[in-house]
């Protein structure tokens, strides 16, 4: 009761001081940090405070119960990683029902697990693991655990031992339910030194999207840069395995790309007779220098998993401070624009190890002096003047509100806008708004119109036309579904594509072999397509040989997903322009920027209906569409030809 005193009365002797001292007005959050004694001192910096600050901490200030800035020191604890090296000697012995693995260490100190090598590309096996100081009297170390390799690309190999020393391992792979795989190589994890600490995170999902074969978790972290202790799944899903990873944004030539901070597999599975076992967590110490962040499912052929929550632990941020006395300290954050501090930390001892001091932190509260600017004001929401005249088409974008917007392109757009998407412009009352391309890991579907085409000259060949919503889509994949039991089939995608002179020739933009086998679940057939279509009609073939034809049922397309990352406040007509062959790359400087804008909440901007402003495609692309437009011009010439000479030749005698 005491120290809770003790405490207050700090908080009111430092908002009397304060009154007369005001803080910086440049930054938004105050929050008020209580110390009890003087000399090198050592705080956690509260999640809130993380949450507030910038990604890179350049915000984050220290002011005394004076008002006086204080010198500090950032330390972000990681842990050490363990060393692993390849095994001494390996002997591998295969028995009826089992493979025996035999591994000398090699290591005289402490080691923590076993990686086995393995070129096999699907299997799951329980092991028996086992240790020996001598290689004759073993001691069962863990019994049951897995060890396995399934698409897409999860896999295990590691076993876990509980810290010791031993001279040799053994480990025993159950070959009862399924065939010998070989075992090419092993090696030896050393034990690392004590665990790095570690503490909860706050962690929101903000949208999940489920793809075709992919589920994608858009996440938001409390507070950036932090050091991951990983990222855990908490699913009632009974049995699976499943590849996740973890993306971030990042922008390279004006264009926003997903750079992969980690990946792992996560999974809970039980091997008939033995318990139940189970890795859910992955990302352990990766650096996340972001707030939002991308997590990837690889779900393949296997519906999505059922979530029901998404948690994070992280590495403590430590700042390290002289203080000269015992009161109540100001940790402020959110400044935008402010640079990084540059502190004499000469004023600091050698030895920054420092003491933990309990401190009794408030929540952030906004900093009394603080003015509010505008988002982004360094953005500027538009800038130089464009002559669209030489644009085909534009649409309004719809904005709900002021912010960073992102806006999805649609098919249609897609279609008619060149195909690297250099002629897109952004226009305000004239001006060009700059922007960022953000290319996520994310795929659309969307169902053409299927017809089947009888050709009595190919009885063994079934065949559909497909009829797509637009011409020159960059589909990247097709899938197809049909209920038959069991089947093995060859099939192509062809396209009737008109070369330099308008002339039709077919070409094959995709090829699969299509195979179900007896009680194999019905999952959809699936085919890669190769490089962006034409026209917006392709055929599907399939080779039935003596086999009767398949029914197929729906049929979907894929195709990657594009937006646009921009900043507007909702005042006036924003407008999409595409469609001229002509346009160059728009250079902007908004890349720059573009930490900030990422870090910004995005509010989801939408495109209306489109606007012809020229004609509906330029004689170039009418010409490849169809050649009728080359074939029509050599018409034209023929018959003026004809006309010229008719005039030419002399009377008929006749008419003499």
């Amino acid at each position: 009761m005491k120290n809770k005193w003790v405490v207050a009365a700090l908080i009111v002797g430092a908002g009397i001081v304060v009154f007369g001292a005001p803080l910086p007005e440049a930054w938004k959050y105050d929050q008020t940090v209580a110390i009890g004694t003087n000399g090198l001192i050592k705080i956690d910096v509260p999640l809130e405070t993380l949450d507030h600050a910038r990604p890179g901490l350049e915000d984050l200030r220290l002011y005394d119960a004076q008002g006086a800035e204080t010198p500090f020191l950032i330390e972000r604890p990681v842990q050490v990683p363990a060393v692993v090296q390849a095994a001494r000697n390996m002997r591998v012995t295969l028995r009826p029902e089992a493979t025996v693995v035999v591994v000398e260490t090699g290591l005289a100190q402490a080691l923590d697990g076993v990686i086995l090598e393995s070129p096999a590309r699907a299997f799951i096996k329980s092991t028996l693991l086992e240790g020996s100081q001598d290689g004759k009297n073993w001691l069962t170390l863990a019994d049951g655990e897995p060890i396995f390799r399934q698409s897409p690309g999860a896999s295990k190999l590691h076993l876990p031992v509980t810290a010791a020393k031993w001279a040799w391992l053994r480990v025993t792979l159950d070959d009862k339910r399924s065939p010998p795989i070989p075992i090419t190589g092993a090696r030896i994890q050393a034990a690392g030194p004590e665990p790095a600490p570690t503490q909860p995170m706050a962690l929101r999902v903000t949208e999940r999207e489920d793809g075709p074969g992919r589920t994608r978790l858009t996440l938001r972290v409390a507070g950036a840069p932090v050091v991951l202790a990983g990222i855990t799944i908490e699913t009632p899903e009974p049995l699976f395995t499943r590849r996740v990873s973890l993306f971030r944004p990042s922008v390279e030539e004006n264009e926003i790309r997903e750079t992969m901070l980690a990946e792992g597999t996560v999974y809970r599975m039980a091997l008939e007779g033995r318990p139940m076992v189970s890795d859910l967590t992955f990302a352990q110490d990766a650096v996340v220098p972001v707030k939002e962040l991308v997590m990837t499912i690889e779900n393949g052929d296997s519906p999505p998993l059922a979530i029901t929550a998404v948690r994070a632990a992280r590495r403590p941020v430590l700042l390290t401070f002289l203080a000269s006395g015992p009161g109540v300290y100001h940790l402020l954050s959110g400044n935008t624009d402010c640079a990084a501090p540059q502190y004499d930390l000469a004023i600091m001892p050698h030895d920054v190890s420092g003491r933990w001091v309990p401190s009794s932190a408030g929540e952030p509260g906004t900093n009394a002096t603080f003015r509010q600017k505008a988002p982004l004001p360094e953005v500027a929401e538009s800038g130089a003047i464009l002559d669209t005249s030489e644009w085909n088409f534009r649409k309004r974008v719809v904005i709900g509100q002021s912010g960073v917007q992102q806006l999805e392109l649609d098919l249609e757009t897609l279609s008619e806008a060149v195909k690297d998407f250099s002629d897109l412009r952004l226009i305000l009352d004239g001006r060009q708004v700059s922007y960022l391309i953000e290319r996520p890991v994310l795929s659309r579907r969307f169902s053409p119109i299927a017809e089947k085409v009888v050709d009595p000259k190919r009885p063994s060949i079934s065949r559909w036309r497909l009829k797509l919503p637009q011409q020159s889509l960059a589909v990247t994949r097709l899938q197809g579904q049909t209920e038959a039991p069991f089947f093995k089939r060859d099939a192509v995608l062809l396209e009737q594509v008109p070369d330099e002179r308008g002339n039709l020739y077919t070409a094959q933009r995709g090829a699969a072999s299509w195979v179900r086998a007896l009680n194999q679940t019905k999952t959809p057939m699936s085919m890669d397509i190769q490089g962006p279509l034409s026209s917006d009609t392709v055929d599907l073939e399939m080779e039935n040989g003596d086999n009767p034809p398949l029914e197929m049922g729906s049929f979907e397309m894929e195709y990657p997903v594009v937006r646009l990352i921009f900043k507007a406040t909702g005042e006036g007509n924003v407008y999409l322009y595409y469609g001229n062959s002509k346009a160059r790359r728009p250079q902007y400087d908004i890349d720059l920027a573009a930490r900030q804008m990422l870090a910004e909440v995005k509010i989801k901007a939408t495109p209306g209906p489109a606007e012809q402003l020229r004609g509906h495609r330029s004689i170039e692309r009418l010409g490849g569409a169809s050649g009728w437009v080359f074939w029509g011009v050599l018409g034209l010439v023929v018959i003026g030809l004809l006309v010229v000479i008719t005039r030419l030749l002399p009377k008929h005698l006749d008419d003499k």
